[in-house]
């Protein structure tokens, strides 16, 4: 399966320059969060496959303007072609503001999905907008990352993670891929396009 996963920016080259054709091949499209709301919709009606998101902690906007016939996929386990995806967006607390949580509060959110962990005897893909503590995150609260993702990651052992909020040109050399264990480690800034059984996928994702 080819996944569009987008995150923090929106891509001129799929938005202002849009053709169908770039679209060719994909089969599924997952934002990571912040992005503006009228982009995701704008995929969504003019591509044929579903668009899931979770959000970002810049997404309060979307209480009043949602994605329009896009899913979110907050707090659930959705299974797409037999592949079970889990998503938990927003950032550590830094700021008042709504999809920002302390530590301690998204270890709450992970408490309540055992039911579904256990239903769907775990998952294939987390989708996050914060990425995993000390795994492609800032030592600033605000970019850090969460430590309850390492143990989901540990846990289930996820082939992918998805995740946004730290932009490639923040300047900190933050990676588009990395591997921890045996999980296939996505940075979505902007966009990136991988095939989900590639066997050679760090040399190929884009």
């Amino acid at each position: 399966m080819k996944i569009l996963a987008i995150a923090d920016e929106e891509s001129k080259y799929l938005w202002d320059f849009f053709e169908k054709s770039k679209l060719d091949g994909i089969d599924l499209i997952i934002s990571c969060g912040d992005l503006d709301p009228r982009y995701l919709s704008f995929l969504v009606t003019l591509s044929t496959v579903p668009v899931l998101y979770v959000h970002g902690n810049h997404d309060g906007k979307y209480e009043k303007i949602p994605p329009e016939g896009c899913t979110c996929i907050e707090d659930e386990i959705f299974v797409y072609n037999g592949v079970r995806i889990l998503g938990l967006g927003g950032s550590m607390r830094y700021r008042p503001g709504p999809h920002q949580y302390t530590e301690k509060e998204m270890r709450r959110r992970v408490a309540r999905l055992w039911f579904q962990l256990f239903r769907h005897h775990g998952f294939d893909i987390l989708v996050t907008h914060s990425p995993a503590y000390e795994l492609n995150d800032g030592r600033d609260l605000p970019h850090q990352g969460f430590q309850v993702f390492r143990t989901l990651i540990e846990k289930y052992k996820p082939k992918f993670f998805l995740h946004g909020h730290v932009h490639m040109s923040y300047g900190r050399k933050h990676k588009r891929y990395d591997k921890f264990l045996d999980t296939h480690v996505i940075n979505a800034c902007e966009r990136c396009v991988f095939d989900t059984e590639d066997e050679n996928l760090q040399e190929h994702i884009r």
